[in-house]
């Protein structure tokens, strides 16, 4: 009897190791682009063209030529809260499911929105100034 071969999942960007964990636990090849900066498109299409599977964030576009490129994707999914960068259309063209994150960004976008009433009412910047 031949073993079910394992799912192959390309994750664009390094993640924290909270999201990183969530895919290990799948039974998948999970394969990485390590740098801090977005994947170079030439790399990406190579990288994702024989996953079923593939992580992204806003800086990675996705559309057609790349669902073209990787006919065995079954899902995308987007680190960010939107989906902006993803062809929606031609994914559903192809049956490809899209996911994304919402609500990844309300604390920060809160912590800084009151950060910044903070430093308004205290006048932090001003202060700063006159210091130098």
């Amino acid at each position: 009897m031949s073993e079910k071969a394992k799912p192959k999942i390309y994750v664009t960007r390094r993640i924290p190791n909270e999201g990183l964990a969530v895919l290990t636990e799948f039974e998948a090849d999970m394969q990485m682009w390590e740098e801090d900066k977005p994947i170079p498109r030439d790399i990406l299409l190579k990288e994702a063209a024989e996953c079923d599977g593939l992580l992204t964030m806003l800086t990675d576009k996705v559309d057609g030529a790349l669902l073209d490129a990787c006919p065995k994707i079954k899902i995308v999914s987007n680190m960010a809260v939107g989906y902006d960068n993803i062809d929606v259309p031609a994914a559903t063209e192809r049956g490809v499911l899209i996911g994304n994150t919402p609500g990844v960004l309300t604390e920060t976008t809160a912590d800084l929105a009151f950060a910044l009433i903070l430093a308004t009412a205290r006048r932090v910047v001003e202060g700063v100034d006159y210091i130098k």
